[in-house]
């Protein structure tokens, strides 16, 4: 089946603010959080945050792990005005301006890669290569954490998550390319990620993750 064609607002401010004024009430969203916190190694030294936004995750990593380094990539100017302000005076904290629609650039290698709630955004074969990408910038032992926005299996309960989350279908972002768990899963165990997992699941969030053998 063709993917519809979508629109991505991401670059525009009012798109990007309207998130970030929602994003602490979407519910049930720190306990995917707080599993994601398990999984990534407090002896990671290296970690890279793909879709960064204001830097809300990577500020949580670095509570138990205050001297890893840190990558924090996005491509939205108001994501990057607000992750530059919220680690300005941190040496441990570098900012990458990239647009996630397009391959990595050469970042060397990590112990964890995370993301939270931006790699539905692209196209699903861009998502294969992506993870593609990230398998191979991990170092050996490395994991992977993907706390996403994932397909509901029926119309019915994707209307559900947005009742949910205070939405109305009118007001669902079109920049949304959903896919469904289990395509994600197969997809890294094809890869060669060990260990894949639905870690954590409510509705249409679901935290994704593997390691690199």
């Amino acid at each position: 089946m063709t993917q519809p064609q979508t629109r991505n607002q991401w670059t525009t401010a009012r798109h990007a603010l309207g998130y970030l004024a929602r994003a602490d009430t979407i519910p049930h969203r720190t306990e995917g959080e707080a599993v994601l916190l398990e999984l990534v190694p407090t002896t990671a030294r290296r970690i890279l945050d793909l879709g960064t936004g204001d830097g809300r995750l990577l500020g949580l990593l670095k509570i138990d792990r205050p001297e890893a380094e840190y990558l924090a990539l996005d491509f939205s100017p108001t994501m990057l005005a607000a992750v530059g302000d919220r680690f300005r005076d941190d040496p441990r904290v570098t900012i990458v301006s990239h647009d996630l629609s397009q391959p990595l650039p050469d970042l060397g290698c990590f112990d964890a890669v995370v993301s939270s709630f931006a790699i539905h955004h692209l196209a699903h074969p861009r998502k294969a290569a992506l993870y593609r990408e990230i398998f191979d910038c991990l170092e050996a032992g490395g994991c992977f954490c993907n706390l996403e926005h994932v397909a509901s299996p029926t119309e019915q309960l994707h209307h559900r998550f947005l009742a949910a989350i205070g939405y109305t279908p009118a007001e669902e972002d079109p920049s949304n390319q959903l896919l469904d768990v289990e395509t994600q899963l197969g997809w890294l165990r094809t890869l060669g990620f060990r260990d894949v997992d639905c870690h954590w699941k409510w509705l249409e969030m679901a935290l994704l993750a593997g390691g690199k053998p």
